[in-house]
């Protein structure tokens, strides 16, 4: 009886998490997921006591769209990577209440459930979150028109380690790492990075983010190419980044440093310092009454995106 009602739960749980607001749940892949090993799905989704749905070996890498009134739509669409560490999605903190607040604004919502790094499900584990976030771009571009999407206001956001894929998607758009037949660009238009891992110098980085994408030992090339301060180009696109001072799990200078590197480019960016609000505070800092996500409008304004 305990194993029925505990299968409920999960499924009462994950049935929660998919269906926030969102008219439409996609495979992110038609066919054989890249990269992949052939194991057991043993995704799980859980409520922690804070109230905030986290989802953990994740295998089977989904998109979940949340589509604006037609009234208000601005062609606008976001692609949201929630954090975790590499390790778990804190999927409605940073997922679905953030959507919910974007289709608010007119822009069309993507939360992208990517798979977790892992060496028993991938062949190798430092690229295949950034394979999901690759196809994600992909597939929205490649219907932007069914969605009502202007495939040239397309944008990427990431949280935490989730800033890190959305920084990676944005640095290493012309390394292609999936099947692309139609040649579709693979590159957002813009980043929104929140309290993001940017880099993976020991000085600098989450050690947890960077263990489980890359490993405890990794070769120094491999820590300087997901190290996005250093990758970053002139074709890298402009950039919306917030930061709280305080933040020990992921230190200010992973924003300092990649918004100087788009400076040195000479790409539009925009950073915003909290003086404390630590790290994982979402669309709200409850330290100090200026919201990011005000500032956000502001700037999406400003770029022609809203």
């Amino acid at each position: 009886m305990k194993i029925i009602f505990k299968i409920l739960l999960y499924s009462t749980i994950l049935i929660c998490i998919q269906s926030m607001n969102a008219q439409e749940i996609i495979p992110l892949y038609n066919a054989e997921i890249p990269n992949s090993k052939t194991t057991p799905n043993r995704e799980k989704a859980e409520l922690g006591a804070d109230g905030i749905f986290r989802i953990s070996n994740v295998t089977v890498p989904t998109i979940s769209v949340y589509k604006p009134d037609k009234s208000i739509n601005t062609g606008t669409a976001i692609i949201i990577c929630p954090g975790g560490g590499y390790r778990i999605l804190a999927a409605s903190l940073e997922g679905s209440d953030v959507a919910k607040e974007l289709i608010k604004w007119g822009i069309t919502a993507i939360v992208l459930k990517y798979r977790l790094p892992h060496d028993s499900i991938m062949h190798d584990k430092s690229i295949g979150p950034l394979q999901d976030a690759q196809r994600a771009i992909q597939l929205v571009r490649e219907r932007a028109a069914e969605w009502n999407i202007n495939p040239e206001k397309i944008g990427m956001m990431g949280f935490s380690a989730g800033g890190h894929l959305a920084a990676t998607a944005s640095t290493r758009f012309s390394e292609t790492l999936i099947a692309n037949p139609k040649n579709t660009s693979l590159r957002p238009d813009f980043s929104v990075l929140i309290y993001p891992v940017i880099s993976f110098r020991d000085e600098f980085t989450n050690k947890g983010s960077k263990e489980s994408l890359i490993g405890k030992n990794p070769d120094q090339q491999l820590v300087e190419k997901n190290s996005n301060e250093l990758a970053a180009g002139p074709a890298s696109p402009p950039a919306f980044l917030v930061h709280s001072s305080d933040d020990n799990p992921v230190p200010v200078k992973n924003s300092i440093l990649y918004y100087e590197a788009l400076q040195k480019h000479k790409i539009y960016s925009y950073l915003m310092i909290y003086p404390k609000g630590g790290h994982g505070f979402g669309m709200h800092n409850k330290s100090i009454p200026i919201k990011w996500m005000d500032n956000l409008k502001i700037w999406l304004s400003a770029n022609n995106m809203l």
